[in-house]
């Protein structure tokens, strides 16, 4: 029988990822906001569907407290970085912003296998394997940021040309709260 302390950490957790999510989903809009008004319309398409993807990723995480009859509580958001010294900044936050991330979700996998709770771990190897992607995707482009070396229309074609610029649609994602369901 898992020890009720762990046990009760999980959750905790996943609670305290949704403020960190609804927290990254800003994040990335306050950076898309800036890449759009330095005129870089790939850069903030790019951000703006990302900013999208978090909002949604605390929304799968919502749904999988409200399925499991788990108490839910939505708080404030942390601080918000808007202003950066140019580009290659804000994508070297978004980086780090990603990279803290990654580290939460392993902890969350960590505090599941602890518990215990199998159906948390399992809900969280999504989450896992999805920010390793997303990690890999913002060190490309900052490595394209700094081979362009201040050629910022040859980093918006890469953006482009490379990467996605609509939300990507996943039929293993969690589900989210809120979204329409054909169950």
């Amino acid at each position: 029988m898992p020890d009720t302390d762990v046990a009760q950490s999980f959750p905790d957790l996943l609670r305290t990822q949704i403020g960190h999510w609804f927290t990254t989903a800003q994040q990335y809009l306050a950076a898309a906001v800036y890449f759009d008004s330095n005129r870089l319309p790939q850069l903030a398409g790019h951000t703006y569907v990302r900013s999208r993807e978090q909002y949604a990723n605390a929304l799968r995480m919502t749904q999988y407290l409200l399925d499991r009859d788990i108490e839910v509580r939505i708080g404030g958001l942390g601080d918000i970085r808007s202003t950066f010294d140019n580009p290659h900044a804000a994508t070297a936050f978004l980086v780090q912003t990603e990279q803290t991330c990654s580290t939460r979700i392993g902890d969350l996998t960590r505090s599941a296998r602890l518990s215990g709770d199998y159906l948390g771990e399992r809900f969280i190897q999504w989450f896992a394997e999805e920010q390793m992607k997303n990690v890999a995707e913002m060190n490309r482009l900052l490595a394209v940021l700094d081979r362009a070396d201040g050629r910022l229309f040859e980093v918006e074609e890469f953006v482009a040309r490379e990467l996605r610029t609509q939300v990507r649609s996943d039929i293993t994602a969690p589900k989210m709260a809120g979204a329409m369901q054909n169950n």
